[in-house]
């Protein structure tokens, strides 16, 4: 197969707002030894992407500096060391950058295969979220069958993903989400209670709804104040996880609650995991994930398409806070 020695891809001016996302041509890149290179059919737009592009994410040593985490398409040529991944395969991919183009390089051990169910625009929205769910909910904090989960920015891609998976595993889910359309969504997903945060006070309504007992896990990613209700609705021997910090890092906080009640408190990043890490995410979602969405049982919500050219207005959206499920961006 001839493959051209340039590409399509989107660059930006670090530290500004959506405009200064452009198109550019570029080299086409490469596959190292151990990777694949993938023409992108799609590729999914994630937060971090918008930090990134105002200079609040920088990409790890060796990354591509280009945006985009996540692709869908097809394989259209291996490194020397490839032996499971074939040009002409269908997969979805965690790529450590550059996703935001014609093709993408990615490791070999961070694809997937794109159930046959799905287009490659609904597979482009799996990767990103569905590492950084069960990486902290299953390995990190140890989630269980019949325990009760608590996740904030339920509508988000995070946890629009975290409730389906959740509830396909046994878990019983509780989310916040701001205001009564969001909330509506996520009960449509599986959600067993959805706490409006703009109109509720989630941490008494948490304890309501748990009988006093409070949740075992917490999924956070806003921060500051939640911090401290998220320890005061913890259970006994909770776990809460921290994946962003939408209203800052900072919080004063009273430790003993943590100490009263046992709790573990812990968080992580996806993009500066390690390749090894990455890979045993992988293995583990090939085996407890990707059969349950072969079953229809766990969808990617896709709520806006926006051609890669139009990548401005996908940021816009990302930023307005208006989203029920995740963007893509489409080749």
């Amino acid at each position: 197969m001839s493959l051209p020695d340039t590409m399509e891809a989107v660059d930006y001016h670090q530290a500004g707002g959506p405009t200064p996302l452009f198109m550019v041509t570029c080299p086409r890149p490469e596959p190292g030894a151990d990777e694949v290179l993938i023409r992108v059919a799609a590729a999914g737009v994630n937060r971090p992407d918008v930090l990134q592009r105002k200079g609040l994410y920088p990409p790890p040593e060796g990354a591509s500096p280009r945006l985009g985490l996540e692709v869908a398409g097809e394989v259209v040529a291996v490194g020397a060391q490839v032996q499971r991944w074939q040009p002409g395969d269908r997969v979805c991919a965690l790529v450590n950058g550059g996703g935001y183009a014609q093709y993408a390089v990615a490791p070999a051990s961070q694809c997937l295969p794109i159930p046959d169910s799905l287009t490659e625009e609904d597979a482009a929205a799996l990767p990103e979220a569905t590492f950084t769910v069960w990486h902290n909910l299953w390995q990190r904090a140890r989630l269980q069958p019949g325990e009760t989960l608590l996740v904030h920015g339920g509508a988000s891609g995070i946890g629009t993903t975290a409730i389906q998976m959740a509830k396909a595993l046994d878990v019983r889910v509780i989310v916040t989400a701001g205001g009564p359309e969001k909330c509506r969504a996520c009960e449509a997903l599986g959600a067993d209670a959805a706490i409006d945060y703009q109109a509720q006070d989630y941490v008494a309504e948490v304890k309501r709804l748990t009988e006093g007992e409070g949740a075992h896990v917490i999924l956070d990613m806003v921060g500051d104040d939640y911090i401290q209700r998220n320890i005061s609705c913890a259970a006994k021997e909770g776990r809460i996880v921290n994946i962003a910090f939408l209203k800052g890092s900072l919080a004063k906080v009273d430790f003993l609650p943590v100490m009263l009640k046992r709790l573990t408190l812990t968080g992580s990043t996806l993009r500066a995991q390690s390749d090894e890490v990455k890979a045993s995410i992988a293995r583990e979602l090939e085996q407890r994930i990707w059969p349950l969405i072969a079953l229809g049982r766990i969808k990617p919500l896709v709520n806006h398409r926006f051609p890669l050219a139009q990548v401005a207005d996908a940021h816009q959206l990302m930023e307005s806070n208006q989203l029920i499920g995740k963007i893509v961006l489409t080749l």
